[in-house]
C-alpha cells in the first residue's frame, strides 16, 4: 500500500498570473516545505511581486472548481536567457501531477516562444523531481554566500519544435 497521494482528481486550469496572484505566490514561496529548516533563510525575505509578475512569463495552477481558483502552483519562464526562474506547488498537493502540469506547460510556452533549452537551477530537495520530469544534468551552480551557502544542482529541459 502506497503513502503517495492520488493523481490530479480535480479539474486543474493554468493561467498567466496576474498582479493580484502576487501575494498567494509569495507565501507558497515562504512556506514552501522544501525550504524549511537550513534552507529557511533562502526566502525568508523572498518576493515576488506585481512587477516580476508583468516582467516574465508567470503560470499559475488553479483549482478549477473552486470559487476562488486556489492557486495550486505556478512556475516562472525567463526568455533572456532562458531559464525556468520558480517552479512551486503547495505542499498539501505535493506528488498527484501539479508539478509535471506545469513543466509541460512550460514546454509547450517555450516552444512558442522559439527556444529550444531551458535552463534551471535546482533547489537540492527538488532534484529527484527535475530529473522525473526530464530534465537533464548539465553541471553544479556553486555556493554564493551569504544568499545561497550551499552548491545546487543545474539542469537543462531540451525543448522539441513538433
Amino acid at each position: 500500500m502506497s503513502s503517495r497521494p492520488s493523481p490530479v482528481s480535480q479539474p486543474i486550469t493554468i493561467r498567466r498570473a496576474v498582479a493580484r496572484d502576487a501575494k498567494r505566490l509569495t507565501r507558497l514561496v515562504r512556506g514552501s516545505g522544501a525550504y524549511a529548516g537550513k534552507y529557511a533563510a533562502a526566502v525568508a525575505g523572498y518576493r515576488v511581486g506585481p512587477d516580476y509578475i508583468e516582467a516574465h512569463r508567470v503560470f499559475v495552477a488553479v483549482a478549477a472548481d473552486e470559487p476562488a481558483g486556489r492557486v495550486l502552483g505556478f512556475y516562472s519562464l525567463v526568455l533572456d536567457p532562458p531559464e525556468l526562474d520558480l517552479l512551486f506547488v503547495a505542499d498539501e498537493v505535493q506528488g498527484r501531477g501539479i508539478g509535471r502540469l506545469l513543466v509541460a506547460h512550460m514546454r509547450s510556452e517555450a516552444r512558442a516562444a522559439g527556444l529550444d533549452r531551458v535552463k534551471v537551477v535546482s533547489h537540492l530537495p527538488a532534484e529527484d523531481f527535475y530529473h522525473r520530469v526530464g530534465a537533464v544534468r548539465t553541471g553544479t551552480v556553486r555556493a554564493n554566500p551569504p544568499a545561497v551557502p550551499w552548491d545546487r544542482p543545474e539542469f537543462e529541459f531540451r525543448v522539441s519544435s513538433e
